[in-house]
């Protein structure tokens, strides 16, 4: 969430950074107005506690002098103030969590750097590998929804059967190819923590990082146990030092996971859904970082040039998107999107977000350090990106590597990872 201290000295300010967002002002507004309801009610049951406070001790004097009758009349008074104490703090934390459910609604303040736009199509290319378009022959012009079930590696049918639409079932070399990928994107990152986390988290672990309350609607739910199956690593990563203090010297703290990824997308009716282009469960290996405010763009560049290595290696074609303000995932400052090129489906495939979110998702994890100056623990800076997504990956590179037989061969940096067999051949 953002520092409510930024809204009380200059909303203005405030409202202008979140306008570029689309935000309307009047939700500023009103954040101030509940804050300002909030510290006047704060500061009301702090009179009153203090004023029981000091009848109490004006009671025990009294005791002690033996003035009982002043005693028992200063006691009823306590007894009174302290009704009204109660009902001041009920107040308080009422009005206090009413500016808590505001901040966690609000979004992020984007970068000053981030180009501004209304929507995906004001989103700036700033690089292209390789620099000009590949041409591609007709034989990669074929979906991988087609190429998969005919090398039977993709078996889109069963698994309807088995978890209903968009949920792919991987087969033979096709399953071996997604085990591959991780494996190798893990190696690339041996300089990060490997993390397996749970898969299954707490309504606050997914608080933390944005997404409650806001994307309730695009998450998976075990109302029975509340726990929320994860949508990206990002999610347990974020909260792994949820309320700790660390120690400066320790940042940046760099951590990776290969987990499962779990989104309803539930606002996809409608939109291209074919084959692996928009499934409700994918692999996915994650990158992310606690900094400082002045190590994160550095991690920021780190990160982006990670996943920059990892698609030339595979040698898929791709861009590099600079996100728009109106285009920004809710909690990030400023992020990179990675698309590659899919020439069977024709498409650009999202397959990679570098994003940097400032403190914002520290304030609602309460993550910070100690400066190694010493002062005031300060809050940590978190930054995430995929490297890689695995089910557009999946896609691109059948469709890119089909030869002319029908046959796909894939890239050379895969060979230790599938046992040297880099063409996958017709079933018999």
């Amino acid at each position: 969430m953002i520092d409510i201290r930024l809204v009380r000295d200059d909303r203005v300010a405030v409202a202008a950074s979140l306008g570029r967002r689309g935000v309307d002002s009047g939700e500023v507004e009103r954040l101030y107005d509940a804050d300002e309801r909030a510290r006047a009610a704060v500061a009301r049951r702090d009179e009153l506690r203090a004023k029981v406070k000091e009848l109490s001790r004006q009671v025990g004097e009294a005791r002690r002098s033996g003035e009982d009758a002043r005693a028992a009349a200063l006691t009823e008074e306590s007894r009174a103030l302290g009704d009204d104490e109660k009902a001041a703090d009920a107040e308080a934390s009422d009005a206090q969590e009413t500016v808590r459910q505001l901040l966690l609604w609000l979004p992020n303040l984007p970068s000053a750097e981030a180009p501004d736009g209304a929507g995906p199509e004001d989103n700036v290319v700033v690089q292209r590998w390789p620099a000009e378009s590949r041409p591609y022959e007709d034989h990669q012009r074929v979906p991988h929804w087609e190429v998969g079930p005919a090398l039977g590696l993709l078996d889109l049918e069963r698994g309807a059967k088995l978890s209903g639409s968009m949920f792919p079932l991987f087969r033979a070399g096709g399953s071996r190819l997604l085990r591959a990928l991780t494996a190798f994107a893990l190696d690339r990152h041996v300089d990060y923590e490997e993390i397996r986390p749970p898969t299954l988290v707490r309504t606050e672990t997914m608080e933390s990082t944005g997404h409650l309350p806001k994307f309730a609607d695009e998450a998976y739910h075990v109302e029975r146990d509340d726990l929320w199956a994860i949508p990206t690593a990002e999610v347990p990563l974020t909260s792994m030092h949820r309320g700790d203090v660390l120690d400066e010297a320790d940042l940046p703290l760099r951590l990776t996971a290969a987990t499962p990824c779990f989104r309803r997308e539930a606002g996809a009716a409608g939109r291209e859904t074919r084959g692996l282009l928009r499934v409700h469960e994918f692999d996915k290996v994650e990158l992310f970082a606690y900094a400082t405010a002045e190590q994160a763009p550095a991690v920021h560049a780190e990160m982006v040039g990670r996943v920059d290595d990892l698609l030339q290696s595979l040698d898929l074609q791709y861009r590099v998107l600079d996100l728009c303000t109106g285009d920004l995932g809710n909690s990030a400052a400023r992020t990179f999107d990675f698309e590659v090129y899919a020439p069977g489906a024709d498409q650009w495939l999202e397959v990679s977000s570098v994003s940097w979110f400032g403190d914002y998702q520290a304030r609602r994890a309460n993550v910070r350090y100690r400066p190694a100056g010493g002062g005031a623990p300060r809050f940590v800076h978190t930054l995430n990106g995929s490297a890689l997504a695995w089910a557009r990956i999946w896609a691109a590179l059948v469709e890119t590597g089909r030869r002319g037989d029908g046959s796909v061969e894939l890239p050379a940096v895969l060979g230790p990872y599938l046992g040297g067999r880099l063409v996958l051949s017709p079933p018999g």
